[in-house]
């Protein structure tokens, strides 16, 4: 797998069981970390901006929930609001909307990392992590279409197993990891885009 230098951003999709993994993703990585990294977690309807609040006490990079025609940044972390689809456009904004449920959920991951894939091609890694349905497998697939990095929670670890067993059938993902290998690959990536000049 050839790791390019500018990676527009890092998507993480996921459900139940996900946010330890989650937490430790953000925690490892350092404050100068220049990928923007946008978050779908199923979240039930109405919940509070707690799990933002939670994410930033252990992130050294800044947490929030996104919004309407937001232009991602590095340092940043975006997490898609509860009942509401995120997608990532061709010039790296962000839109919100109230389209139907896609695989019974809003936020659905397919949604982010299918509409991420269309617009960033090949400068898109794709996480997918611990969760009990489906959703995310076929948006995986479409960034692996499309030459991204594609990386699955190895089932082994995860509290819930149904959501990286149906991405890994469906994607034939490039890295199935453990969270602490992800962190590694994550920084690995980092590091090599740091050693390059890139603005977003």
């Amino acid at each position: 797998m050839k790791i390019l230098n500018d990676y527009k951003a890092i998507l993480i999709g996921a459900s139940a069981g996900s946010l330890k993994i989650i937490t430790n993703i953000l925690t490892a990585l350092p404050k100068d970390f220049t990928i923007p990294i946008l978050i779908v977690q199923h979240r039930r309807n109405g919940a509070d901006g707690i799990m933002a609040e939670l994410l930033n006490d252990h992130s050294q990079l800044r947490v929030k929930e996104a919004d309407e025609k937001e232009k991602i940044r590095a340092g940043t972390v975006y997490l898609a609001p509860p009942n509401y689809h995120l997608l990532l456009e061709p010039d790296l904004t962000l839109t919100l909307t109230i389209d139907e449920r896609v695989n019974y959920a809003r936020p659905s991951i397919d949604v982010l990392f299918e509409t991420a894939a269309e617009s960033c091609k090949e400068k898109i890694i794709g996480i997918i992590c611990s969760g009990g349905n489906t959703d995310g497998a076929f948006g995986l697939q479409q960034i692996k279409l499309n030459k991204g990095i594609t990386i699955v929670q190895n089932p082994e670890t995860a509290e819930v197993k149904s959501m990286p067993l149906a991405a890994i059938q469906a994607a034939n993902p490039d890295y199935i990891l453990s969270p602490e290998e992800i962190s590694s690959l994550l920084l690995t990536i980092h590091e090599n885009q740091k050693s390059h000049e890139f603005e977003y």
